[in-house]
């Protein structure tokens, strides 16, 4: 009876620490990561962020997006939390959407006629053209935040 009631506490501690170690094991294999971006010049409309794990579509189309999200602009700045990201390699798009499209307006030269911003935050210009991935991304290997700096016309 006694080793019975031994095997079977032992049995019940083996299992917690499996449980216990799956869990903790789950909750190290992702990561979050805050996206903040500075420089809002309107009240109205929203902020829409794609985050990016190559170049594939990278800043305007979703073919390589891993997660997107909008956020209602309430001042000068928002904050986006992203959820269960694989350690990797990302580059984050960020749009001033102005008229509720998903996209950014551009005119027909291709100049942006909303808000933008990328991660690192690029010199964007005719002579430098789109951003692209390598300049624009970052490792992420933990819990991170990073900052975007609206843009609302081209650098010089």
């Amino acid at each position: 009876m006694i080793i019975q009631k031994i095997t079977l506490f032992n049995l019940f501690l083996v299992s917690n620490f499996v449980i216990l170690g799956l869990a903790t094991a789950s909750q190290n294999s992702t990561i979050n990561l805050t996206v903040v971006v500075n420089g809002i010049r309107h009240q109205n409309g929203q902020i829409c962020l794609r985050i990016y794990n190559n170049e594939q579509g990278f800043p305007l189309s979703d073919a390589s997006e891993v997660q997107s999200g909008c956020v209602q602009i309430q001042g000068n700045s928002i904050k986006k939390e992203f959820y269960g990201l694989k350690p990797g390699t990302y580059a984050v798009a960020a749009v001033d959407d102005q008229n509720g499209d998903y996209t950014l307006n551009r005119d027909l030269l291709g100049i942006p006629q909303e808000g933008f911003g990328v991660s690192n935050n690029p010199t964007i210009s005719v002579k430098t053209g789109i951003p692209n991935f390598k300049d624009s991304s970052f490792p992420l290997r933990k819990n991170a935040t990073i900052r975007i700096a609206m843009k609302y016309s081209l650098d010089p």
